[in-house]
């Protein structure tokens, strides 16, 4: 019972503490810019917004996936493919060793533009998860992540996408190989 007690008391802390974070000053995400070496390509979340919510690319958006070859259809799948992650054991995760080692290597890919200094990186993607979490309401899907990310523009490295993506065969094994493993851990934990 004392363990009950504990937990809910952490879980109303950290919520508390989100929502002062989220809450402040700090803005959410506006752009995303895909960078390969000098090669810069911006684009709004608005447009992403409207493309996970319509199936439609539109603007530049509608460009660039004509020039990639990619479906709009297929992106828009893809923002909007929700996870379930339970907000306490999903904090717990990014705050233990292998979570953090976990961000380090999404912070290679995904980073405040100009900014790949991990004091500033890591806290801004677990704001992004934490965030997109509370929005999805203990779901989490790539849109709710970039709209809740705390930088107005968020840099994506193309070459270090490219070497992940070429080491995971897909991306329900990562899934699974970081739901089952993990989480099993933290699960016992906090019950």
């Amino acid at each position: 019972m004392k363990n009950y007690y504990s937990l809910i008391s952490k879980t109303f802390i950290y919520l508390l503490l989100n929502f002062f974070i989220l809450s402040s000053s700090a803005k959410s995400a506006e752009q995303i810019s895909f960078v390969s070496g000098i090669f810069n390509r911006t684009i709004t979340i608005d447009l992403l917004d409207n493309l996970a919510k319509t199936g439609e690319a539109q603007g530049s958006l509608k460009n660039i996936l004509k020039f990639s070859n990619q479906s709009p259809k297929d992106l828009a799948n893809l923002l909007n493919q929700e996870f379930d992650l339970p907000l306490t054991i999903t904090s717990k995760l990014m705050y233990s060793t292998i979570g953090e080692v976990i961000i380090l290597r999404v912070a290679k890919i995904i980073y405040p533009i100009k900014i790949r200094d991990k004091s500033i990186t890591v806290p801004a993607i677990r704001s992004g998860v934490i965030g997109g979490i509370l929005i999805g309401n203990g779901k989490l899907s790539l849109i709710q992540f970039f709209k809740s990310y705390p930088n107005k523009t968020i840099a994506i490295n193309i070459p270090a996408l490219s070497k992940i993506i070429n080491k995971v065969d897909s991306m329900s094994e990562l899934i699974k190989f970081f739901s089952s493993s993990p989480l099993e851990g933290i699960k016992k934990d906090t019950g």
